[in-house]
C-alpha cells in the first residue's frame, strides 16, 4: 500500500509513504470521523491511498487571504 499526501488546492504531492506494513492506526486515520475520512481519504482499486492535506504554501495563502476559501479552486 502506498500512501500519497496531496494538496487539494494546488495538487502538489506533499509526501509519500511506501509499504504494506502501514496500518490505519499508525497513520492516524482511526481518529477521524466517517465524514472526515470520506472528505480527505481516497482509496484506489489496487489498495493505494491518497490523503488530502494542505501544503505550506497554500496554507499561508489561505491564512493571508481567507476570502479564497469561498472559491472552489483558489490556487489553481
Amino acid at each position: 500500500m502506498d500512501v500519497r499526501y496531496v494538496c487539494p488546492h494546488c495538487g502538489t504531492e506533499v509526501g509519500r509513504l511506501n509499504g504494506s506494513h502501514l496500518t490505519e492506526a499508525q497513520l492516524g486515520f482511526h481518529s477521524l470521523t466517517l465524514e472526515e475520512r470520506s472528505d480527505i481519504i481516497a482509496y484506489s482499486v489496487n489498495g493505494d491511498v491518497t490523503v488530502k492535506v494542505t501544503c505550506d504554501y497554500c496554507k499561508q495563502a489561505l491564512e493571508t487571504n481567507p476570502e479564497l476559501m469561498l472559491v472552489a479552486n483558489p490556487l489553481q
